[in-house]
């Protein structure tokens, strides 16, 4: 009889390990499937702007504190039994709020504080399932340390199989459940992990409490306290890699698009380094990896400074997201080096959460708040730079005015520099700043802290010389806006994309001439100015922009420009910025929200012509692209009304999923890539836009116009608010 039960534990010991790192592994699994997944969801009714999964993150890291301070008060004060309970007393009430989905009655109010409404949304959609989720990894590790598995007093290896199953989750969603799935199936599948997550969970707890019972308490040691210098370390050295991805994210969603896959590549890639960072085997040399991640930070800053052109392409969107991945790899390799002895477990997680979510606090709330522009990447390269420093500095008064002197003398030989050489030669620039960087640098070489300033000093040069032309530079939820005036245009800028201009000579003009993708030789104004278009007409403009194509109105024609963002409707009726509006239609109301939402609501609503131009920068607003969105324009046109997309797009062939819907719903389809005629006209932009119409017979006469051909369905997959796959419709290099 001792015998066997002195057997049966030895043999449950080799079980034990598999039992919990099957479980964290699960739970970490669904912990990020669940961020894209619901960010999916939601995306038909807030948009896809990149602040919305800026704004998602900050929901998320904040959980992740409750999550952590649960685990770490519950480990403290409760016994084994009543933490088991209590967890899974919480799973059972999550489980109402399965499968995901909007919640009922939930509606996006345009007049109010969009991240609010985002953090609302995700708070009543998937905040307890989330907060569950989020306290497993602390929660499991000190129910494992309690247990009698190998390494229980060293449980951290659990923390590398958490960030696994987190990666494979991310990576899964945009290459698998996206591309073959429905968000409501994937929701589905969501719903049976979780309710498999609540098995695991016990078999865990019955673990840790069979250990608690057959063995004395873990012995824990007697490590000191840490201090509040060391808490400080852990909050800073989380907060960059947290901080840097979502300044990546940002970065690259202005100029690709705002997808799953942009979201998740740097999620994917954060996670991988905490996997890499928080394993025992040393792979990379520290030394090695500290002067890597100093080369990425110089980089890096290069690039969220925009000294090599302002758009990313997808070569730099690489690069940028290489030395993000540097970064973070240091950083988190710095914060596993510096970890505390097992009985203070809980408390390092939630200092690690709380400076995660500083991240996203400063991304996503202070940023936008503070800046007029996004620095946040800037500073938080900054902030990284001197925590590679950090052992070398001398913060002396000395140091410091030595470092400020140098680098201004040498951000003034780069303005002068770039003045003479023009904007036109970005490469050439950023040569230049590289150069002067590194002559700051050494210049300063017998003093480190002189030397970092000097060089960031001179680094940060271009974005003070990018105020100096700007009639108007402020940033909303929904993107970046600047007014520049040129030499003979005054242009507004939406992130890195022009979305509109006026020749500065039509301010004295009564009615302004539309220029840029809405010059009159174009495909919207060759609608606007047929005959179809009579004095009785009614035009519905989705996307105001700065309102150039105001300036087609007829006396006697009912105008209607639908914005989501309140801040574009502001400079585009002020005056002093553009006259397009105030010259041309002043009286026509703009209805603030999402085009969506807002003509659902307007049932009596109906246009002779509709158009859809609401594709900021590259960023392709997939809900506004889907069947539903198009059944739903065509619902709102006259019999003989023609609805309009325009989609000229680097990176992107939107024709595609929208001939499908048209073929689908049986509509006439046509398209035109107009070339523009810059050589002759520098204001005639090149544009492309799709024309859908109920018959071939329209008035329009689309057919007998040569520079219009005939659409048909390129036979992929219909988008649908369920299905959209945008990097299926991404132009690959070559391609």
């Amino acid at each position: 009889m001792t015998e066997q039960t002195i057997e049966a534990p030895i043999e449950s010991k080799s079980l034990v390990p598999i039992v919990f790192t099957a479980t964290i592994f699960l739970s970490a699994s669904l912990l990020f499937f669940v961020q894209p997944l619901f960010a999916k969801i939601v995306l038909p009714e807030i948009g896809g702007a990149p602040a919305v999964w800026t704004t998602a993150m900050l929901f998320f890291q904040t959980v992740l504190i409750v999550g952590y301070l649960y685990a770490h008060v519950s480990t403290r004060y409760l016994p084994v039994k009543v933490q088991i309970i209590l967890h899974l007393a919480i799973w059972a009430v999550a489980l109402f709020f399965l499968p995901l989905g909007i919640p009922e009655g939930w509606q996006y109010d345009g007049s109010g504080s969009t991240a609010l409404q985002t953090l609302l949304l995700f708070a009543a959609g998937v905040g307890v399932p989330f907060a569950l989720l989020s306290a497993n990894a602390p929660l499991l590790q000190s129910w494992y340390a309690r247990s009698d598995g190998p390494s229980a007093d060293d449980p951290y290896f659990l923390y590398g199989a958490s960030n696994l199953g987190s990666l494979i989750a991310l990576l899964a969603f945009p290459f698998v459940a996206e591309p073959f799935f429905g968000a409501q199936d994937i929701s589905f599948g969501f719903a049976a992990g979780f309710f498999l997550l609540g098995i695991c969970l016990l078999f865990s707890g019955m673990a840790a409490r069979a250990g608690r019972m057959t063995t004395d308490a873990v012995s824990v040691g007697t490590a000191d306290s840490p201090s509040v210098k060391e808490y400080a370390f852990w909050a800073l050295l989380a907060f960059v890699p947290s901080s840097l991805m979502l300044a990546v994210t940002t970065k690259i969603s202005t100029d690709l698009g705002s997808i799953p896959l942009v979201w998740v590549i740097p999620l994917s890639l954060y996670l991988l380094t905490f996997v890499v960072g928080f394993s025992k085997r040393e792979l990379i040399p520290p030394k090695l990896l500290k002067l890597a991640a100093a080369a990425s930070v110089v980089v890096a800053g290069m690039l969220f400074t925009g000294t090599g052109g302002p758009h990313l392409s997808l070569t730099k969107s690489g690069i940028l997201i290489g030395t993000f991945f540097v970064i973070a790899l240091w950083a988190h390799r710095a914060l596993y080096g510096a970890r505390p002895h097992g009985n203070h477990l809980t408390i390092f997680y939630v200092t690690m959460s709380i400076g995660g979510a500083l991240g996203g606090l400063f991304n996503s709330i202070i940023g936008p708040i503070v800046f007029n522009a996004i620095y946040e990447g800037i500073l938080t390269i900054a902030v990284a730079a001197v925590l590679i420093a950090l052992p070398w500095l001398d913060l002396s008064i000395r140091s410091v005015g030595r470092g400020l002197c140098v680098g201004l003398i040498g951000g003034g030989i780069f303005a002068i520099l770039t003045l003479a050489i023009g904007t036109e030669h970005p490469a050439i620039t950023s040569i230049v700043l590289l150069a002067l960087t590194g002559a700051a640098f050494v210049t300063m070489r017998h003093s480190l802290t002189a030397a970092s300033i000097a060089s960031i000093s001179v680094a940060l040069t271009p974005i003070a010389m990018s105020e100096h032309n700007n009639l108007f530079k402020d940033r909303s939820f929904f993107g970046l806006h600047e007014v520049v005036d040129y030499t003979d245009q005054r242009i507004y800028r939406n992130g890195t994309t022009t979305h509109g201009a006026q020749q500065r000579s039509d301010y004295s003009a009564r009615r302004p001439t539309p220029i840029t993708y809405y010059h009159q030789n174009g495909p919207m104004g060759q609608v606007l100015t047929s005959a179809a278009v009579d004095a009785g007409s009614s035009i519905g403009i989705v996307g105001q922009g700065i309102g150039s194509l105001a300036c087609y109105s007829q006396p006697g024609q009912d105008w209607h420009f639908y914005e989501i963002d309140k801040m574009v409707d502001r400079l585009a009726r002020d005056p002093s910025l553009f006259t397009f509006m105030s010259s041309c239609a002043g009286d026509a109301p703009t209805h603030l929200g999402d085009a969506r939402v807002v003509l659902e609501s307007q049932t009596d609503m109906r246009f002779d012509v509709l158009i859809i131009d609401a594709y900021s920068s590259n960023a392709v607003p997939v809900h506004l692209t889907t069947r539903e969105a198009v059944d739903l324009y065509t619902s709102r046109l006259t019999e003989n009304g023609v609805l309009l997309f325009h989609i000229s797009n680097r990176y992107y062939d939107i024709w595609r999923p929208l001939s499908r819907s048209a073929e689908d719903l049986g509509l006439v389809a046509w398209r035109q890539l107009y070339p523009g005629d810059r050589r002759n006209d520098p204001t005639d932009y090149a544009s492309e836009v799709v024309a859908f119409t109920r018959s071939s017979q329209t008035p329009f006469a689309l057919d007998d116009d040569d520079r219009w051909r005939r659409m048909e369905s390129d036979g992929g997959i219909i988008w649908t608010d369920d299905r959209a796959n945008l990097l299926s419709i991404l132009r690959w290099p070559g391609r």
